[in-house]
């Protein structure tokens, strides 16, 4: 029998603006205590010295991560031209160097090939599994494995800046599952100069941007107190692109049971996703089926 985990039963989105040198998870726990919740978890995780948006879920906040991970996400980072590194970032060990230079428009030619439906080979140090075990682990003991190439949706990709020589910011929106430390390390490849990310922040992540994220300085300042709570924002903010349906009482109470329930639907097409509120509340997140919701996610959000 699990250990009952102490905690208040919240339900709702903090978003935090992730400083450098911390672990996603190291600031989910932060969070976590500083609200006393007895659930949290976040949508979409960033590198430790990444920093930016990072949007924390509380209590049955976190069944809609989903909506807003597969949302699209915006990136600044800077690539160090000239440079590969085992990481493909400015904390691994490095393992070449060029002295090629590439021009503006040399580097703003290159980055049509990322724009769109492309293939991506996730960096050495990842967490994507290989043989059921961590590639970064594997990769501390010196293994170099080969990696098999995952889709990414690139929205766009823009050159920013270009501070120096031997350095160019770039601007990227893309969809779930992309690792900027590879977009740099393939933009070096094809530009013959070799490169890795020497900056990174994440500007925005679906409905969530880092300008309106808290500094963990705020949240210790706050923590264990009502004022921090007037930070956390409502469930349904997660639903950027799915429409709402207003469920009647009945069809409310089914649809906490788990079961079908009638709903009031403006717009709405035979098998569409939407959510489902009652009285201001989100009820479930289901499919639209002839005048009832038929629940996938059911959200049992206490006052």
């Amino acid at each position: 029998m699990g250990r009952k985990r102490n905690g208040r039963d919240i339900s709702g989105w903090m978003v935090i603006d992730k400083p450098a040198g911390l672990t996603s998870t190291a600031v989910v726990n932060k969070v976590r205590w500083a609200l006393n919740a007895k659930k949290a978890g976040h949508a979409g995780t960033l590198d430790p010295e990444a920093t930016g948006v990072l949007a924390v879920a509380l209590g049955e906040a976190t069944k809609t991560v989903p909506y807003v991970t597969d949302a699209l996400k915006a990136y600044e980072f800077t690539v160090r031209l000239g440079q590969a590194t085992n990481t493909d970032d400015g904390e691994g060990e490095t393992i070449g160097t060029s002295e090629l230079r590439p021009s503006d428009a040399e580097i703003k030619e290159a980055l049509s090939a990322f724009i769109g439906d492309i293939q991506q080979v996730p960096p050495q140090f990842s967490a994507v599994k290989i043989d059921g075990e961590r590639a970064y682990k594997r990769a501390r003991d010196g293994e170099i494995m080969e990696i098999s190439a995952r889709p990414l949706y690139v929205d766009s990709l823009l050159l920013i800046d270009r501070p120096d020589a031997d350095h160019v910011t770039l601007e990227m929106v893309c969809g779930k599952g992309g690792y900027v430390r590879s977009i740099a390390r393939d933009l070096g490849t094809a530009l013959g100069c070799l490169g890795h990310v020497s900056n990174l922040r994440r500007t925005w992540s679906g409905p969530f941007d880092a300008s309106d994220g808290l500094s963990l300085a705020q949240i210790d300042e706050m923590a264990r107190s009502e004022a921090l709570d007037t930070y956390l924002r409502p469930v349904e903010e997660a639903f950027i692109d799915l429409p709402e349906v207003k469920a009647t009482s009945e069809g409310a109470t089914r649809l906490q049971n788990g079961n079908p329930g009638m709903v009031i639907a403006t717009g709405i097409d035979y098998g569409d996703d939407c959510w489902a509120s009652y009285e201001g509340r989100v009820v479930a997140i289901g499919q639209y089926k002839s005048g009832a919701l038929h629940p996938i996610r059911v959200l049992n959000i206490k006052d």
